[in-house]
């Protein structure tokens, strides 16, 4: 029959998703999420264009601290001994001691290819330095040829980083191929919007929390469109993103208040003087816990909405409440790693700060209630509502747009080979009604083979 022939087509035409959209949403879906993203994107965009600093110079270009031009160089002999004396009372400064007594041969800079002289303090937090080790000094940019106008402050570890990130894409092209292409291009665009716009916003002044939202924004719709197509699934995890982010900015808003984090830790007081301008070191603050919970967010988002669409593929048959239901038990176990892993990063970071507190000897109750440690307690519980909530709310959206796809009739929800067992069915139903007749006695040889070997019915009474 003609209808029968043309549903069969459609899981041929449409059992190519593996993995992906089987077709592309209907334009009712289309128009739909258009409608809801929209908006968001072009606040994301008026955000940037509003909060960039285009044309305006550094209000402190040259900040205290960071003047001195990077210098390379290569140390030719390191040898320890009395640090030498400089108040003219033969005693050496700060005290007795030791120092190691450097010769560094400059690798560029203005002064390429001399050798200065270098002497460092031996303390317990001075790093160890031997012969033909590269160091990077920093050059005040007065007297190139003076031992005095540099200083050594870390070693060179270009080579060896380049080599790392070498062996990163190499994987990531190796296992993810296109897709890991398009993971690497996604991951240069938030690199980009971090360098190109946050930093150089919060910089100029600019509040850190409206920056970072903003950021976080773009970034969002950049790398998940980038790395997995524009499609009702990646459209989900969007949406899904976009309300967790949301969760997360006001519940580190309201509980930094509450908990009167002001976000003036070492680091953050360093950067205020060395600016030489104020800067909201709380809106600093939760601008960190925002984007830091971004990347969590993605993946959390994007697997559950994965896992509604296959569930779906695998039995079109599930109702909104089934579906949800079975993608939630696996978000359960999805969340709950994820979960582990943002705490465990948190306390990773904050690991020198915990051991520092512990040698206090004070209960752990007035430990963790401290500022530093009681700001990134803030930072990971906040985070981890975020990621509790984005999997029921990710999985919620996902269902409804699916079940909407199926109930307007659209074969792009139609998993492959779905409908050939029905038609089997079908057909098999009919055969067995023919075979039996009406009386259900069976007849003889209601069926015939064609020259290919199918079975046909046979026409009789020159019908």
């Amino acid at each position: 029959m003609p209808d029968d022939h043309s549903a069969a087509a459609t899981p041929h035409q449409h059992g190519h998703g593996h993995g992906h959209d089987t077709a592309p949403a209907s334009p009712r879906t289309r128009k739909l999420l258009g409608a809801v993203l929209s908006p968001f994107v072009l606040a994301a965009v008026i955000g940037a264009v509003l909060l960039h600093p285009f044309g305006e110079p550094p209000e402190n270009a040259a900040p205290s601290g960071f003047a001195r031009t990077p210098v390379d160089g290569t140390i030719l002999r390191a040898e320890t001994g009395p640090c030498a004396t400089t108040d003219g009372t033969g005693n050496p400064p700060g005290g007795a001691g030791q120092c190691l007594r450097l010769r560094v041969e400059l690798d560029n800079g203005p002064a390429a290819g001399s050798i200065v002289e270098q002497t460092v303090p031996r303390e317990p937090t001075t790093p160890e330095f031997d012969a033909g080790d590269e160091v990077v000094l920093a050059y005040s940019g007065t007297a190139p040829r003076r031992g005095s106008s540099y200083q050594i402050v870390d070693y060179q570890r270009g080579p060896w980083m380049l080599l790392l990130c070498a062996l990163f894409v190499g994987a990531v092209l190796a296992l993810g191929r296109w897709k890991g292409l398009a993971s690497l291009a996604a991951l240069g665009v938030a690199f980009a919007i971090l360098a190109g716009f946050v930093l150089p916003s919060i910089l100029a002044g600019r509040n850190p929390l409206s920056v970072a939202v903003v950021g976080a924004g773009l970034i969002m719709f950049c790398t998940l469109y980038l790395t997995h197509g524009f499609s009702a699934r990646t459209s989900t995890a969007v949406l899904g993103t976009l309300t967790s982010l949301t969760l997360i900015g006001t519940l580190s808003a309201v509980f930094a208040g509450l908990t009167r984090l002001t976000g003036l830790d070492d680091s953050t007081s360093a950067l205020i003087g060395a600016l030489g301008h104020g800067i909201d070191a709380r809106g600093l603050l939760l601008a960190g816990v925002v984007i830091g919970a971004l990347g969590v967010l993605d993946d959390v988002t994007v697997t559950q909405a994965s896992a509604v669409w296959e569930l779906h593929r695998a039995n079109p048959s599930l109702r909104w409440k089934e579906l949800y239901s079975s993608a939630l038990r696996i978000g359960r176990d999805h969340v709950a790693s994820s979960v582990n892993t943002l705490v465990l990063a948190y306390a990773g970071t904050a690991l020198p700060l915990l051991l520092t507190y512990s040698l206090s000897g004070n209960p752990f109750t007035d430990i963790v209630t401290t500022q530093d440690v009681a700001q990134e307690v803030v930072r990971t519980l906040v985070g981890s509502l975020g990621l509790i909530a984005a999997v029921p709310l990710t999985t919620a959206i996902a269902a409804l747009i699916v079940r909407g796809e199926t109930r307007t009739g659209t074969p792009a929800e139609d998993p492959s080979g779905t409908r050939v067992v029905t038609l089997v069915r079908h057909g098999a139903r009919r055969g067995a009604t023919r075979a039996t007749g009406p009386g259900g006695a069976r007849s003889a040889s209601p069926f015939r083979a064609d020259p290919e070997g199918n079975s046909l019915p046979l026409r009789t009474g020159g019908r």
